[in-house]
């Protein structure tokens, strides 16, 4: 590879799009070569691409040893790197001023970084030298199209892209998918400070649809789905309806701290490991002790986790109808059991419901399902729909959201790699 960006032939390989796609990834890859250039020298770049990823079924199920079906998609997160001699990781990022710089000589956990990009490049640099990889200091330019708060794990997107860079410039990409994965959770979890699952990394990580089962959730199962919902007929879409993540917290977290509590109440650490005959068995109990709405998430649980097996089981056979179905009775069960569409603290906003209505509406016109996306609460919606019907759609949603507020998914088989 020369200092040039990627070849048309590798972004093809890359980006299952039409001719107007190859040639607005063609600009981006040219403008972050560029960019490489102006901030690291005349050094000959390696390129990498992290995908995002969709959540497509196992709503909130990760957390207590369940299962998910997830799948990476087309928006994506790209580096051009280089091995540098300084001892320190630099990288340069679209929409920041100043890079973000890690000398790689101190590689603890620093309180006054939590949060920060730093962080995870300290953290992924950590767990690196830990687990016995070769480390060594980098600069790198970034850019990254999967949007922040959309429910398509921007972040984890970056901690992989991060952790390939320097298993692509200094451990020969040895390191498995997973184990990349593993890495990322671990910079978030302990050097950034956020208490994430690790469902986001390995979807961006190993790529196309994935079931996970988090039963040992030190060493999950993978299992790659072949399903090409394009060939079906169907169009995958997000709807960005707005509102902040920022005061959510309490509210993300109180839906694993509350299925814990019945689990706990029943004797047991995870929802895993309990039924729903012995949670009616002790409703009295329950209800007085964890209260209804834990008592709800837990059967959330329960249902969904059972229901990721039978979405695996439609796509195997192909059987669109049964699958949208199920995504219909996912849905509900978030709307409902789960209750993770509606912000308690701000009751006259309400983006996800609305969008939920207006979705409802047309896809019992036109065939499709449609859900919450993701944590819940702001953010986004999930829409399955028949291609023909996607323009008047997004014309519908833009009416209540604005210009651009849909987006097209498309499934990208590859995971993170270095693009040769």
């Amino acid at each position: 590879m020369t200092g040039m960006a990627p070849s048309a032939r590798s972004l093809l390989q890359l980006y299952d799009g039409d001719s107007s796609t190859l040639a607005r990834q063609t600009r981006r890859w040219d403008r972050l070569a560029g960019e490489f250039v102006r901030g690291c020298g005349q050094a000959i770049p390696r390129w990498f691409s992290t995908p995002g990823r969709t959540e497509i079924g196992g709503n909130h199920t990760d957390h207590n040893h369940g299962k998910v079906l997830a799948a990476a998609v087309d928006l994506d997160s790209i580096a051009a790197a280089a091995i540098s001699n300084d001892g320190a990781v630099t990288i340069y990022s679209a929409g920041y001023h100043e890079p973000f710089r890690v000398v790689l000589d101190d590689l603890s956990v620093i309180p006054g970084e939590r949060g920060t990009t730093a962080a995870l490049i300290r953290g992924i640099a950590s767990r690196f030298h830990q687990l016995g990889f070769q480390l060594g200091g980098f600069n790198a330019c970034i850019d990254s199209d999967v949007p922040v708060g959309s429910g398509l794990s921007s972040s984890a997107s970056i901690e992989v892209l991060i952790a390939t860079v320097l298993n692509g410039l200094y451990n020969g990409g040895q390191v498995d998918a997973k184990q990349i994965a593993i890495v990322g959770q671990y910079a978030e979890n302990v050097h950034f400070g956020k208490p994430s699952g690790l469902m986001d990394q390995i979807a961006c990580a190993v790529g196309g649809i994935v079931k996970i089962d988090f039963q040992d959730p030190v060493s999950p199962q993978v299992e790659k789905i072949d399903c090409d919902f394009s060939s079906l007929g169907t169009s995958i879409l997000v709807v960005e309806t707005g509102g902040s993540h920022a005061d959510l917290t309490d509210d993300y977290a109180a839906i694993p701290r509350e299925m814990g509590q019945i689990a706990a109440q029943l004797g047991r650490k995870v929802c895993r490991q309990i039924s729903e005959d012995e949670i009616l068995a002790c409703l009295g109990d329950l209800r007085v002790h964890s209260g209804d709405r834990a008592i709800l998430r837990a059967l959330h649980f329960l249902q969904e986790n059972r229901r990721v097996d039978l979405e695996v089981e439609a796509l195997r056979r192909k059987d669109l109808t049964d699958f949208l179905r199920l995504i219909e009775e996912s849905g509900n069960s978030s709307y409902r059991w789960l209750q993770n569409c509606l912000v308690p603290h701000t009751p006259t906003e309400q983006g996800i419901p609305l969008a939920l209505a207006l979705a409802e509406r047309f896809v019992k016109q036109y065939g499709g399902a449609c859900r919450v996306h993701g944590g819940g609460f702001a953010g986004t919606i999930l829409v399955f729909l028949p291609h023909e019907h996607t323009d008047e759609f997004r014309i519908l949603m833009e009416s209540a959201f604005g210009p651009g507020c849909v987006k097209t998914l498309r499934i990208r088989s590859q995971g993170s790699q270095e693009i040769r």
